[in-house]
């Protein structure tokens, strides 16, 4: 039996695992699963500084809206922090 997919969101789960597969994107964007990081979430365990820069990696991330940054986004963070090379 195949359901046509104009109505998605009033399907229940069982109806959408017909296949074998359920499509659960609508419904984790709801939940509230917290941040993902990059570089893990042990902040304590780090130096003043690199406590410092992964927070603010972290904010970006979050305000970015990416779970993964690239080496220029990185760079960009550690200038907006004050660092330069001399």
């Amino acid at each position: 039996m195949v359901l046509p997919l104009s109505n998605e969101s009033q399907r229940s789960s069982s109806e959408r695992s017909i296949n074998g597969f359920e499509d659960r994107r609508a419904a984790s964007a709801d939940i509230g699963r917290g941040e993902r990081r990059q570089f893990g979430s042990l902040h304590s365990e780090l130096s003043p500084d690199a406590k410092e820069l992964a927070i603010a990696i972290d904010r970006y991330k979050l305000e970015s809206r990416r779970r993964y940054i690239t080496c220029e986004e990185m760079l960009a963070v550690v200038k907006q922090l004050g660092y330069r090379r001399d």
